[in-house]
């Protein structure tokens, strides 16, 4: 009998840890950390520490904080090579291509920084069935076979429903379908997932959350909280690859930087079926839009990008045409795992309706071909489709 007891009461404590740990998320681990705090000591660490720092072969968290400093720019270099070899031996010399297809620049949010703001005075447009597919026909015709849907934030028109027509219809013709939308429920994360979408991305902006209400005064995305827990959702609901990022140019890179690394940190333990990916979004010029607070060099770019690959070398890396084409052709060798190509960021952009408002303008104009032939030209192989849903069957 004592045995039994034991047995029940084990499964007792069981069924607690199990529920305490499904009411956990990154909440729980960020609400530990102080903005200013880490800041200081971002900003205060030393020479010896970066030394000491890329001395070591396995690096933790403690480790990106010193790699993302200032003391650390003066040895770019030894970073750039490190990452080259990091990248080269975990992912070879491939180069993923993708296209992101604008659906719609409906939205019910007011964001300072973005071109399809609420407030802005602009033509709104939500692609129909018959347009999708003529923006398909056209993302095929280039070659590709990844393609990123992308949304203004508008529940009433582009919610759940039209995202899962959407899927549906054009599923057929990708390998591998990525989403960026508003944050959903994680019962709807779960519904994308099994209609056939491979990734989700979504982006905090920025961590800072005394200034966060500043950049969304209006709509559901100034729920700093909601959004926050996105990804503890997207995970839950057993999305294959989920994405994170700041808008670089918002606040403190650095410092925002951290945050977004510590939130991939947790995502990996807690949800460590997935894979996961970072992209860096530098604030970009578009209609009605803020000026960058914070101006982030090249230099700069190219060290976050080194200090993400020497932290963790399984961490996909992607880079879109926002950059220069001068950028885009050196980081190749460095660290990045995926870039876009030949990018329209209007709804109906690439065939429909070339005139409406792009959320922001991009750097690269270069076609799918020809950034795929400079990927070439580097010794890197661009790859169209690594990925087929028949493997998860």
């Amino acid at each position: 009998m004592q045995t039994n007891y034991k047995i029940q009461a084990a499964k007792i404590c069981e069924v607690r840890v199990k529920k305490t740990k499904k009411m956990s998320t990154f909440k729980n681990i960020f609400e530990n950390y102080d903005w200013d705090t880490i800041q200081n000591k971002i900003y205060q660490t030393t020479e010896t520490e970066v030394r000491n720092t890329l001395a070591k072969s396995k690096k933790n968290m403690d480790d990106f904080l010193v790699l993302i400093s200032p003391a650390a720019k003066q040895f770019l270099e030894e970073m750039a090579q490190q990452s080259h070899v990091l990248t080269k031996k975990r992912f070879g010399k491939t180069i993923q291509m993708y296209a992101p297809m604008y659906l719609s620049n409906e939205c019910q949010n007011i964001c300072t920084y973005c071109g399809f703001s609420l407030d802005n005075k602009i033509k709104r447009k939500t692609l129909t069935n018959s347009e999708i597919e003529l923006e398909v026909a056209e993302l095929k015709k280039a070659g590709f076979d990844h393609v990123l849907l992308v949304t203004g934030e508008a529940n009433y028109t582009v919610n759940i429903n039209y995202f899962l027509t959407a899927v549906t219809q054009i599923k057929e013709h990708f390998s591998s379908i990525s989403v960026e939308v508003q944050p959903l429920t994680e019962e709807e994360y779960q519904q994308l997932h099994e209609a056939g979408v491979h990734t989700v991305l979504v982006y905090q902006e920025t961590y800072h959350r005394e200034v966060y209400k500043e950049y969304h005064p209006k709509g559901k995305k100034s729920n700093f909280d909601f959004r926050l827990e996105t990804p503890d959702r997207v995970g839950k609901a057993g999305i294959h690859k989920i994405g994170l990022g700041v808008l670089l140019g918002l606040e403190d890179w650095r410092t925002d930087s951290f945050f977004n690394a510590l939130h991939l940190d947790y995502l990996q333990k807690t949800y460590w079926q997935s894979k996961y990916s970072v992209s860096f979004p530098r604030l970009r010029p578009a209609e009605g839009i803020i000026e960058p607070n914070f101006i982030m060099e090249d230099s700069e770019l190219l060290q976050l990008i080194c200090a993400y690959r020497l932290w963790n070398e399984d961490l996909e890396i992607s880079i879109s045409t926002r950059e220069n084409e001068k950028f885009r052709d050196n980081i190749i060798p460095i660290g990045v795992t995926s870039m876009s190509a030949g990018s329209k960021t209007n709804p109906g952009g690439y065939a429909v309706d070339v005139e409406s408002l792009e959320q922001f303008e991009t750097s690269d104009e270069r076609s799918a071909h020809e950034i795929a032939s400079m990927i070439s030209s580097k010794g890197y192989e661009p790859v169209w489709k690594d990925w087929d849903r028949s493997f998860s069957l």
